[in-house]
């Protein structure tokens, strides 16, 4: 629990755990005072297994506090509450059921903001409420304010439907993971002092989280959040530090030509057995609409090629040279992999990392021209749907964990026209396009896509609501008048 200052909303925060349904016993509570003027302590009603220490000095934020609590901490499951969140009696226990049953769950809780007065309640009355099993009582749940994430939970049939930006709902400072998901993803940044939690939940994502709504339970937001009272503000401090941690943060997504920390996808050029096709390929990725891209050409160490190829991307900073298939970057959301000599079209990466959206598969092939089999394919790979899959069936490799992915997140086959230029193309023979002005020309195509998909939609909805008993509720309502 990262604590600032605010000592009567502690009070009656920890009030609340310490009559929680989970067992006692199991339950221990941290709160990381992170810096606050008048040095936290703990109130008069605690529970049984409580420790108040001090965020060490390296770095100041929520994301330092709650790593530095997390080091300290014994338990197999991390419950993330923030010191102005009073929970009901099953909060605790109704998240905690989640984590017996998957290792990978990333489960976010339910709260509503309310007025805050502190002189409405006493740690003790609150105690004896929550005890009671009375915490939706402590107030008008009727006047409380909700959270913009039930609209993307009511859109999405409770994360079901949705697509791979389910993470972004991973945030308001109730949730829980499993340890081994906090080590696995690496903690929370400390250089971010705020927007930490949407960038956290990105990496759980690209670590296979699979994020669940528990709102069986709730909570009493104590308070405003500092997003709502600072809007303006915190948009423009997290803008730049998530555009460039987080490939798919929407003020990132369409722009112009530069490369950011974490690239939209890396692409991997097989050319262990065509070396010579290499810098084409390389060259066709480069000029594509995906500016931020990092290539990998994976050549033969024997023989000159490959420093022929080293010195040729010298001062090209997104070009590496590897003599075996590269590790996948965990922060990396999609990995390209092509055999050396195709020569991908202008916007293939983006049209095929727009695909895997639409079809929300985990893998995503393309048949190229007198393919005989699957050697002869481009591969796109969801990161966070293959570690998923490693997680699940650690052993499985090759075709076997492609089998995994499959059967998890789906798979699609999709034919080359769209994605490569025909055998024989002659890069050299195009004109030079403007990288900008293709990715303007791309994006248009893409807004107007999503407009039609939209009415599509809306057509759709009325004639489920038209079609069945038409003819009745036509004949009901001249009846009527």
């Amino acid at each position: 629990m990262p604590a600032h200052g605010h000592q009567e909303k502690l009070d009656l925060v920890l009030a609340a755990l310490s009559v929680q349904s989970y067992p006692s016993e199991l339950l221990e509570v941290i709160v990381v005072d992170d810096g606050s003027p008048d040095p936290l302590v703990l109130g008069p009603v605690v529970p049984d297994h409580v420790r108040l220490i001090r965020a060490s000095e390296e770095a100041w934020g929520s994301g330092h506090a709650v790593n530095c609590g997390v080091a300290e901490a014994s338990g197999d499951v991390v419950l993330r509450l923030d010191a102005d969140m009073l929970v009901f009696r099953d909060h605790v226990e109704s998240q905690l059921r989640w984590h017996h049953q998957l290792d990978y769950a990333a489960v976010l809780g339910h709260k509503l903001f309310v007025a805050w007065d502190p002189e409405r309640h006493t740690p003790e009355q609150v105690r004896d409420e929550v005890a009671a099993g009375r915490a939706e009582e402590l107030f008008d749940a009727a006047k409380a304010g909700r959270h913009w994430i039930e609209r993307t939970l009511a859109r999405t049939n409770g994360l079901r439907d949705a697509d791979h930006r389910s993470y972004t709902a991973f945030v308001g400072c109730t949730g829980s993971l499993h340890r081994s998901l906090f080590d696995a993803a690496g903690g929370l940044d400390p250089d971010l002092a705020l927007g930490g939690d949407t960038e956290f939940a990105h990496r759980l994502y690209q670590r296979g989280a699979v994020f669940v709504p528990d709102t069986d339970t709730s909570s009493w937001h104590l308070g405003r959040t500092q997003m709502q009272t600072h809007h303006d503000a915190g948009v423009r401090y997290r803008k730049p530090y998530l555009a460039n941690r987080v490939p798919e943060f929407h003020h990132r997504r369409f722009g112009r030509v530069r490369l950011w920390e974490v690239p939209a996808a890396e692409a991997v050029v097989d050319a262990t057995e065509n070396v010579r096709g290499a810098e084409a390929t390389a060259t066709a990725l480069l000029e594509g609409t995906t500016p931020d891209l990092r290539i990998h050409l994976v050549v033969p160490a024997e023989g000159e090629h490959a420093a022929q190829l080293a010195e040729v991307y010298l001062g090209e900073p997104r070009v590496h040279i590897a003599e075996h298939m590269p590790e996948t970057d965990p922060r990396v959301p999609h990995r390209l992999v092509l055999p050396a000599g195709v020569l991908p079209a202008p916007a293939c990466v983006a049209d095929l990392v727009a695909e895997a959206g639409e079809r929300r598969v985990g893998l995503l092939y393309v048949v190229l021209p007198g393919a005989s089999g699957t050697e002869q394919t481009l591969r796109l790979e969801r990161t966070g749907a293959f570690a998923r899959a490693r997680h699940l069936e650690p052993e499985a490799d090759g075709p076997e964990l492609d089998r995994v992915v499959e059967e998890v997140h789906g798979m699609g086959w999709l034919p080359w026209e769209r994605f490569v230029h025909p055998p024989g193309t002659d890069l050299d023979a195009f004109p030079r396009a403007d990288p900008e002005d293709l990715i303007r020309r791309v994006t248009e195509a893409r807004e107007q896509e999503r407009a039609a998909r939209a009415r599509v939609q809306r057509a759709e909805r009325r004639h489920r609501w038209l079609a069945p008993g038409l003819r009745e509720r036509i004949q009901r309502a001249l009846g009527n008048h």
